[in-house]
């Protein structure tokens, strides 16, 4: 008896999370993990650690290895103790980039850094207007009509457009959608906007004549115009926690799809006003349904359930963008966001 109740409490212990800190290590981590193509390092760090976005608090950083942050396939990462505390330390194995120089040759890797998140599930989201605000949606220049009187225009055809500005000669079109609006308070975050196209301007005027370089749909009157914005937007991402407490709530899904899963674009009602920024990570919170009390009478509301985690890729004045990392349960617009406990 005394034997079968040691083997069942030293089955209890190695299944137990091990504790570093802040940083609880996954019951199930290896002791070292070779990088294959198509690893993210979230996938990664989720081998290791309970909540992978802390990955950097025991991340070892080589300082004999250029770009020690840079992880390539074939790489080895290693669990290693240091004084008590667990390290992950990187060894550079065949993936990882070299550069030949010589007076005529060049060779440059193929192999590039593996991401930290699945880039492709976003790339659409990185570019262009997403989400317009109020006031800009109201000054936006707008398409009054083609020369030839086509209702829809597309690349190669002219538009007249009034409202642009002179120091401007490059724009972006879209379309623009249904407001966001928070769905507490009412106010309006900000109006959709589906990318149409690019244009340049031939003349300048009221209304000024404008050619389309590119299109992605048709272009229709009433469509408005932005500024080409040049700045790239960049797709490496450093997962983190936010500093201060943070709750909000989805408010739109992409594809709309009524339940929500991994990898699923979403829309939350906090942005750059409330302090988010990219790679910031958020619990999701199963809204608890409110219910008839069988016993007592009238309606309870059931507590709100862990869904998973996302992470936020893009952020406007009043919204954000973010991707769903992990899901443990379905989710759906209106359930809450929080900063991780």
């Amino acid at each position: 008896m005394i034997r079968k109740l040691l083997a069942l409490l030293l089955a209890a212990l190695l299944a137990w999370p091990v504790w570093a800190g802040d940083v609880v290590l996954n019951p199930d981590h290896p002791e070292r993990y070779v990088v294959k193509r198509g690893d993210t390092l979230w996938d990664i760090s989720k081998r290791f650690l309970r909540d992978p976005w802390l990955w950097p608090e025991i991340w070892y950083v080589n300082p004999q290895i250029e770009n020690p942050h840079l992880i390539y396939p074939g790489d080895v990462i290693y669990l290693t103790w240091v004084d008590g505390r667990p390290q992950l330390r990187l060894q550079r194995g065949g993936g990882h980039p070299t550069v030949k120089l010589s007076p005529r040759i060049r060779v440059e890797p193929i192999r590039q850094a593996i991401p930290a998140i699945p880039v492709d599930a976003i790339r659409q989201f990185l570019s262009r207007p997403l989400v317009v605000g109020e006031q800009d949606m109201a000054r936006a220049a707008y398409v009054v009509a083609s020369p030839d009187e086509h209702i829809v225009t597309g690349a190669g055809d002219r538009v007249y457009a009034r409202g642009i500005d002179p120091d401007h000669g490059r724009y972006d079109l879209f379309e623009p959608g249904d407001p966001y609006v928070d769905p507490v308070t009412g106010e309006v975050l900000g109006y959709a906007a589906e990318f149409r196209g690019s244009a340049s301007v031939e003349r300048f005027g009221d209304p000024a004549t404008l050619r389309l370089e590119r299109t992605t749909r048709e272009v229709a009157i009433g469509d408005r115009l932005l500024p080409q914005n040049t700045e790239e937007l960049s797709a490496s991402f450093f997962p983190h926690a936010p500093k201060d407490a943070i709750e909000g709530q989805i408010i739109s899904v992409m594809d709309g799809v009524s339940q929500i899963g991994q990898y699923q674009v979403v829309v939350i009602n906090r942005g750059a006003r409330e302090g988010l920024e990219p790679g910031h990570v958020l619990r999701v919170l199963q809204a608890g349904a409110e219910i008839e009390d069988p016993v007592a009478g009238g309606k309870v509301r059931l507590p709100d359930e862990e869904a998973g985690l996302l992470l936020v890729f893009r952020t406007f004045d009043k919204v954000s963008f973010g991707l769903v990392m992990e899901a443990v349960r379905p989710m759906h617009v209106l359930d809450k966001v929080a900063a991780p406990e």
